[in-house]
């Protein structure tokens, strides 16, 4: 695979986002008005709603060939939105959701949004799951343990990107976000526009679960930290190329916050430097964690003409081959559940693993939390917008 120029970022505006998914939705919810003799046409159609990586043609354009089938993909950069345009009618739209984990389990099944798939095919793929992802793995499944909704792939932590040749990442975990907060810290650092992870990651700098309800006191805190990481932000990016750029050529020397698929593809080509790093502490309720890991879930929607496809391709994805092109997608690398099996792990080069930091992937989980639903993601955004507009 020729490696994407880091010059030339893979990620699309929010307006042509934005503008990009209307099209292609109102186009694919007009064939929901189709004949019968259109709906059995579906077989040779599917439409994935996704983050980055699963619409690479390094993934798709294989299953497009061996199914002979029309396969259309939208990249997403916010779980929240993304759930809200299923609520507001898009199951008619997509086949294929992709997320991370806490949506399936808490909002997108008990809202019949998505469909359990069949147990009895996928259970014995989950043998080529890492041990820390075991069946029954809970946030595959339902809350009551009976359906599984859908299959986990692609994991990792959340913590801060650093270059190491200007702050050691044992410094960084010893001073956690104190020190991107810290006045002399003023400019050195980019805001890594991912709304949601923003939000997480200073409510942990604030001392206080972001994933229960806030007080009143915890959300003074949060706003004095939310405007200080904002207005002392040498630049906000939702491009994470941009700010890997920003690292390389020394205008910052890290970001706020960054998980190891900000840099992993930085650090293959010849960047090591640049590093996720997950602080020592954190909020003694969240068991001392600092980090939040993810985990994503991609599921079947439940779209009233759904695809049969849909079922094939998450098939599909336990391929060893596959696991490793979902892995190494262009501009993005990151580790994946079914490296747990042997035949995948050997697909990986010494250089590939040491993309996404192998070497200390474990532990950097283990200062992790799981990610979950936010509940006064409202107010909390809420601050997070103003801060940004009086940076504006």
């Amino acid at each position: 695979m020729k490696r994407k120029n880091l010059l030339q970022s893979f990620n699309q505006s929010r307006r042509e986002f934005l503008r990009t998914t209307a099209m292609l939705s109102a186009g694919v919810a007009a064939s929901g008005l189709l004949s019968s003799a259109a709906y059995a046409a579906r077989e040779k159609e599917m439409n994935i709603y996704c983050w980055e990586g699963y619409n690479s043609d390094k993934v798709l354009d294989p299953f497009r060939r061996e199914f002979d089938c029309e396969v259309k993909a939208q990249g997403l950069i916010s779980d929240p939105e993304a759930v809200n345009q299923l609520r507001a009618g898009d199951t008619k739209v997509w086949d294929i959701i992709n997320l991370n984990n806490a949506w399936g389990r808490k909002q997108l099944y008990p809202e019949g949004l998505i469909k359990p798939l069949d147990k009895a095919k996928f259970e014995p793929l989950w043998d080529m799951m890492i041990p820390e992802f075991k069946w029954p793995y809970k946030w595959a499944m339902s809350d009551d343990g009976e359906n599984l909704l859908g299959m986990i792939q692609r994991y990792g932590p959340s913590g801060v990107l650093v270059n190491t040749d200007k702050v050691s990442a044992a410094t960084l975990e010893d001073e956690g976000y104190d020190l991107f907060l810290a006045d002399d810290f003023k400019g050195r650092y980019a805001v890594l526009m991912y709304d949601d992870w923003v939000v997480m990651h200073v409510a942990i700098a604030a001392g206080f679960s972001p994933f229960r309800a806030v007080t009143d006191e915890e959300l003074a805190k949060y706003e004095v930290l939310m405007r200080k990481l904002i207005n002392n932000a040498a630049f906000l990016s939702d491009d994470m190329n941009a700010i890997a750029l920003g690292m390389i050529n020394g205008s910052i020397d890290g970001s706020f916050p960054g998980s190891v698929y900000t840099v992993s593809a930085a650090r293959l080509d010849g960047n090591p430097n640049l590093r996720c790093v997950v602080p020592n502490k954190g909020p003694e309720e969240l068991g001392g964690r600092a980090g939040v890991r993810w985990m994503e879930l991609t599921s079947l929607v439940n779209n009233p003409q759904l695809s049969p496809r849909g079922e094939d391709f998450l098939q599909y994805c336990y391929r060893p081959e596959t696991c490793k092109n979902v892995s190494f997608a262009e501009g993005t690398y990151n580790p994946v559940g079914q490296m747990g099996d042997p035949r995948v792990m050997a697909l990986f080069s010494a250089e590939e693993l040491d993309a996404f930091q192998y070497d200390t992937l474990e532990a950097d989980m283990n200062k992790c939390t799981d990610f979950d639903i936010i509940p006064d993601y409202t107010r909390l955004h809420d601050i997070f917008s103003a801060a940004v507009r009086e940076k504006a």
